[in-house]
């Protein structure tokens, strides 16, 4: 009589928490290499009825085969228990399927046992396979000599610690992929903690689109709203200009044209009354262009605009003078871009400004959240495209002197994948610094529910990934084509994650792995404005004053005033 099948999938293994670690245990031997695949046979003793103390054998989980000159490290893809061929009432065969990693060796003046990837000493038919201890799984997991943060637990021992190496996961770009309620904006903190616990000048800037990340670092972030910054218009290149300011119809291509004649005019002019009022204290520009970032002022463009219409017939093409003549009006007029066009003076506060957004010195607040909830959205793209390219040209011009990380949450909503016209500066701005950004020490922390909708360009540099549930089939999809590690094994894992619960590959971690984010303090949660329906819904949850504000702050400035 045959005996009981092997699961493919086992008991987890943090129903261990708190047992003693104990001496490896040999579960199989080798009978099968192919490049970097090898297949073992489970011993005989394993495949009986099991002891609740016996080893068992998950996929995702870290075996080591022993070889004469190393411990060779795979990681276990599959368990299956195939009927041997020609006797169905023969005994059942467990075999487990592994990708070879890397080896465990004696290295270094101090003759200590080291973990490094590839494999120079592979493994042969009859190797005995163990399934990695407490003490191979740190060796692995947590080099020593690296600079790492903690971010939460290994499911394969939660005794052990899952590290980031930050250098790694800094200087190449990092995705944090999952569906709604998975723990994305959790991880991203867990993450961002840790980094500024042993980091106390370093300088990230995150783009908060739904204002829920400044109870999460409490008196270490600097808070940026509309209601106490300014971003003035004339920071915007030509391109965000033009994306604020023209239409997006036939008459485009005109509206450009003047709009770029009329800019430059202004900043001529208001470089000129600079210098004769003497109050610049560095030299002007011998040659100015609309991409020269200078300060102009914008009743200087609507004065040249009306200086030209003036000079027309009126059998003459006026309709584009006159659309952004009033664009430009309605722009300065609207409260809800105050931001960016409702300055009364124009001075050059370019140094303090890059000051405050990039922490710059950070006194003692090295993150900087931008609350971007409430920001007109036909103007988003254009808010979050400046940023972004002052970070890359202050990186530049900083000759790589100032490490900047900036995160994006929800990345996919300003750098969707395809052609939109509405998301080219942002999409450039982003693009540039996913290409270019690590020689000038600036990254990028992308945030997304939705990877397969983001621009895959941008998606494609990211050299470390931190998915956690995904259900989604086209989600899924990209991120085993972002996988370089050819583990897609684990990666079938995504729909079955818990909360909190992420499997990272990539350059950021020394070798792919399932974690398990640690709790973070009740204080220091992402805030999650919608306290759930079943409760809400159990008492009076608005009073007609309290509408009646609201529709006032709606209709005055579109602010939310709320501390």
């Amino acid at each position: 009589m045959s005996q009981p099948a092997l699961k493919p999938v086992a008991q987890p293994f943090r129903e261990r928490r708190g047992v003693p670690a104990s001496p490896p245990e040999r579960i199989a031997h080798v009978v099968s290499v192919t490049g970097a695949r090898a297949v073992a046979v489970l011993d005989r003793a394993l495949q009986s009825v099991p002891r609740s103390d016996a080893p068992r054998v998950q996929i995702g989980a870290l075996a080591k085969i022993t070889t004469p000159a190393a411990s060779v490290i795979g990681l276990v893809t599959a368990v299956s228990t195939p009927l041997p061929p020609g006797d169905s009432d023969g005994e059942e065969m467990g075999l487990v399927e592994m990708n070879l990693v890397g080896e465990v060796v004696i290295a270094g003046a101090d003759r200590r046992l080291t973990f490094r990837r590839g494999v120079t000493s592979p493994p042969s038919i009859g190797d005995p396979v163990l399934l990695a201890d407490r003490h191979d799984l740190t060796r692995v997991y947590a080099p020593p000599a690296l600079a790492t943060v903690k971010v939460g637990t290994l499911y394969q021992d939660p005794a052990v610690a899952a590290s980031f190496r930050v250098d790694d996961l800094l200087s190449k770009h990092f995705l944090i992929a999952g569906a709604t309620g998975s723990g994305k904006s959790c991880a991203l903190t867990a993450i961002l903690q840790r980094i500024l616990d042993d980091h106390k000048h370093a300088h990230i800037v995150v783009l908060d689109v739904h204002n829920e990340y400044l109870t999460a670092f409490g008196d270490r972030a600097e808070a940026i709203n509309l209601n106490n910054f300014n971003l003035p218009f004339w920071l915007l290149n030509f391109q965000e200009l033009t994306a604020a300011l023209t239409s997006s119809d036939e008459h485009r291509d005109a509206e450009i044209e003047i709009l770029g004649e009329a800019v430059v005019n202004a900043k001529r002019r208001y470089s000129d009354n600079a210098a004769q009022r003497a109050v610049r204290k560095t030299a002007e520009p011998t040659h100015m262009t609309v991409e020269t970032p200078a300060p102009f002022r914008l009743s200087d463009v609507i004065a040249h605009i009306e200086e030209r219409l003036g000079k027309f017939e009126r059998s003459q093409a006026t309709l584009p003078y006159r659309r952004l003549k009033t664009r430009i009006e309605t722009m300065v007029a609207d409260q809800r871009y105050n931001f960016m066009f409702g300055s009364l003076t124009v001075q050059d506060t370019m140094s303090e400004i890059l000051s405050r957004l990039f922490r710059v010195p950070s006194d003692g607040r090295p993150l900087t959240v931008i609350d971007l909830s409430i920001v007109p959205p036909e103007i988003l793209d254009v808010v979050i495209s400046v940023i972004s390219r002052l970070a890359f040209d202050l990186a530049v011009w900083s000759k790589g002197n100032l490490p900047t990380l900036l995160v994006c949450e929800e990345a996919h909503r300003y750098a969707p994948a395809g052609e939109q016209r509405q998301f080219a500066p942002t999409r450039q701005a982003l693009a540039r610094i996913a290409k270019e950004g690590r020689k000038y020490a600036i990254s990028l922390a992308l945030v997304t529910q939705r990877p397969s909708e983001l621009d895959q360009t941008i998606l494609s540099q990211c050299s470390t990934v931190i998915a956690l549930r995904l259900s989604n089939e086209r989600d899924q999809q990209v991120m085993r084509a972002s996988t370089h590690e050819g583990l897609l094994d684990l990666l079938d894992f995504l729909p079955l994650l818990g909360d909190r619960e992420a499997i990272v590959v990539g350059q950021g971690v020394s070798m792919p792995m399932r974690i398990t984010f640690d709790d973070l303090d009740r204080s220091t949660v992402p805030r999650n404005l919608n306290a759930g329906f079943s409760k809400s819904w159990k008492a009076p949850n608005m009073s007609r004053n309290e509408l009646e504000q609201i529709v006032a702050r709606w209709r005055q400035s579109g602010r939310d005033t709320r501390p």
